[in-house]
């Protein structure tokens, strides 16, 4: 079986919680749409689980591209040498508003790390794909962090602008595909329709599934194979 997550945020307890609800084996697949990390306190914790399996794959999301930029910088020595080039003002601000929007418990996590398990999951975070395209029970289905922008929905995924497939909310109003599931995170699904609040969205062939774990709702979970929902509060 095949099955979808998204916007973890660093809920490892609810994460183990749906995998024991989904019964997650070795026989099957798992895809988490971005934003492992930040908010909650144990996105070590998650990203080591996940790092050991070989039948989870990890997409990029925003949060997760900006904690391995700023993680990597901070591991760094700092030294009068490379001062400028490690933390020069621009950095300084992505590293203030990171902190401010809940990077502040994954650096807190990363403090207690040896530099060689520093470094692990950082090579592990440089691993997520930006998106990925599957078939599951004879349907296509897309799967990115934020979304694609309507007017690029045509453009092949490998030509589009990784920072728009991380960041775009996409209309969920619009079909963008007779032939596929655009599968989303990013967006909780409460700011797209308040009846979908902590509950996955499906209209107009979208799946959206950031249900607002990381903002103390629901974890949910998609089963792509008969599209079977799965909730953790």
């Amino acid at each position: 079986m095949t099955y979808v997550m998204s916007d973890l945020h660093g809920q490892y307890q609810k994460y183990l919680q749906m995998l024991d609800l989904i019964r997650f084996s070795d026989d099957d697949d798992l895809y988490i749409l971005g934003d492992v990390v930040d908010r909650g306190y144990q996105s070590v914790e998650l990203l080591r689980d996940m790092s050991m399996r070989m039948n989870v794959f990890p997409i990029l999301g925003n949060h997760d591209m900006t904690a391995t930029l700023l993680l990597k910088k901070l591991c760094v020595e700092i030294t009068e040498d490379n001062y400028d080039n490690q933390l020069n003002p621009e950095l300084l601000r992505i590293l203030a508003a990171w902190q401010l929007d809940g990077g502040q418990s994954t650096l807190n996590g990363f403090k207690m790390l040896s530099a060689d398990e520093r470094e692990v999951l950082i090579e592990y975070l440089e691993e997520f794909t930006p998106y990925e395209m599957l078939e599951v029970a004879g349907n296509k289905f897309i799967l990115v962090h934020g979304g694609i922008p309507y007017e690029k929905r045509n453009t092949p995924l490998s030509m589009q602008a990784v920072h728009e497939l991380i960041t775009e909310r996409p209309d969920y109003s619009k079909r963008y595909y007779n032939n596929a599931y655009l599968v989303t995170g990013h967006t909780p699904t409460v700011n797209i329709s308040e009846e979908h609040k902590g509950r996955i969205y499906k209209a107009n062939g979208h799946i959206a599934i950031d249900c607002g774990a990381g903002y103390g709702m629901p974890l949910g979970c998609i089963r792509l194979d008969d599209l079977k929902e799965y909730y953790v509060d």
